[in-house]
C-alpha cells in the first residue's frame, strides 16, 4: 500500500509516529498491528473517542473501510430523524418517548465512539424517566423537560462536530459519502 508522498501531515492511520526513545534503547514492535488513528493531542474535546473508532476500523477489510463507512453511513442517516422525533416528543412533553429515544441514540453513538453525544442521550433518557442519575434523586416532570430540552442542542452540536470530523477522515482516504439530498 503506498502512502501519500506528500511532505505536509503524515496519515495517522498509515504513517505512525516515529517510536519514542527507550531507556533501554530496544525499540519493540507489535508484527501486523492493525493501522490506528492517533490523537493529535490528548484534547477532551476530541468529537470520536479514537480507541473505540480504531475497533471499528479493525473490522475493515484491508483498506476498503467498507464495514466502517457502512457503520457511519447508517449513523448519518438515523442521528437526524432521531432528534427530529425528539423535538417531537419534547413538543408534546413525551417523557416515555424521550427515554427510549435517548436510550436508541445512546447505543449508535457509543457504537461509533460519538461519546459526547452517547453521554448526552443517556442523560434524556434517565431524564425521560424522571430520575437524575447523577444526583441519585427524582425529578418533576417541567425539570427533566428543561433539562432534556438542553440537552437535545448539545447533542445536536457534538453530532455535527463527530460528523464533520468523520467525513473528513473517510474523505481523506478517498472514501468520501454522497452528499446528503436537500
Amino acid at each position: 500500500m503506498a502512502s501519500d508522498p506528500s511532505p505536509s501531515k503524515p496519515d495517522p492511520v498509515h504513517d505512525p509516529p516515529e517510536p519514542k526513545a527507550k531507556s533501554d534503547d530496544s525499540p519493540k514492535e507489535e508484527p501486523d498491528a492493525a493501522p490506528e488513528v492517533e490523537p493529535e493531542s490528548d484534547a477532551p474535546s476530541e468529537p470520536v473517542n479514537l480507541d473505540i473508532f480504531n475497533q471499528i476500523l479493525e473490522l475493515d477489510d484491508g483498506d476498503t473501510y467498507d464495514f466502517s463507512k457502512e457503520m457511519v453511513e447508517a449513523y448519518f442517516s438515523q442521528a437526524p430523524t432521531t432528534f427530529e422525533s425528539m423535538n417531537e416528543a419534547l413538543t408534546e412533553k413525551d417523557h416515555t418517548k424521550l427515554s427510549e429515544l435517548g436510550h436508541f441514540l445512546k447505543g449508535s453513538s457509543a457504537a461509533l465512539g460519538i461519546s459526547k453525544v452517547q453521554s448526552a442521550c443517556e442523560k434524556i433518557q434517565h431524564y425521560g424517566e424522571l430520575r437524575d442519575e447523577e444526583a441519585k434523586k427524582d425529578i418533576t416532570p417541567d425539570d427533566a423537560l428543561s433539562r432534556i430540552e438542553l440537552l437535545i442542542t448539545e447533542a445536536n452540536t457534538e453530532y455535527a462536530l463527530a460528523e464533520k470530523w468523520l467525513r473528513k477522515y473517510y474523505a481523506d482516504r478517498n472514501q468520501a459519502f454522497d452528499e446528503p439530498e436537500p
